[in-house]
């Protein structure tokens, strides 16, 4: 029998803060900006950082939905990414996870959950707040490396570019 520091399932019942925040005000109101994250066709244009690129996209927008896509780099890298929707609150919040499949399956190694939430401005504009929740400082120390700050950073001026033509 094992002791108690290496059983898993000993944990103290806490959220631990492996957040990684990115906020911008978008150009347009929170319908516009809900529209471009739930549409596969529109979030292919701009989900990736350029020269990367988004193919393959399906967006299920409900609990329990489908999202997936693959990121194609401009050296052939080919990195597929699923998840499912946690909470979908339209216009407002988008909460979804690697962490199981359609099915409520574990999907093997979480990875993060990710919570998109809109607020309306008094100018007719969208205060977005991006989070990256880890389930550990390894994993979003990672994610740090792999350069969220700048990547993000560059998608989300992407999404501001795209939702002024819509």
């Amino acid at each position: 029998m094992s002791n108690a520091d290496d059983n898993p399932c000993d944990t103290d019942g806490v959220a631990h803060a492996f957040d990684l925040v990115l906020e911008r005000t978008i150009d347009a109101t929170p319908d516009v900006v809900f529209r471009a994250y739930t549409d596969p066709a529109l979030l292919s244009q701009w989900f990736a950082p350029h020269p990367w690129r988004i193919t393959d996209a399906i967006i299920e927008p409900r609990p329990g939905g489908r999202m997936s896509f693959v990121m194609h780099g401009p050296n052939g890298e080919r990195f597929p990414n699923s998840g499912v929707y946690l909470e979908v609150v339209p216009d407002r919040r988008l909460v979804s996870t690697d962490a199981f499949t359609p099915d409520w399956k574990p999907a093997g190694q979480p990875f993060m959950v990710a919570h998109v939430e809109l607020e309306p401005t008094d100018d007719g504009k969208t205060h977005l707040r991006a989070i990256a929740r880890h389930w550990n400082r390894e994993t979003m120390e990672q994610h740090i490396a792999m350069g969220f700050h700048e990547g993000w950073g560059q998608v989300a001026d992407q999404l501001n570019a795209l939702v002024k033509t819509l």
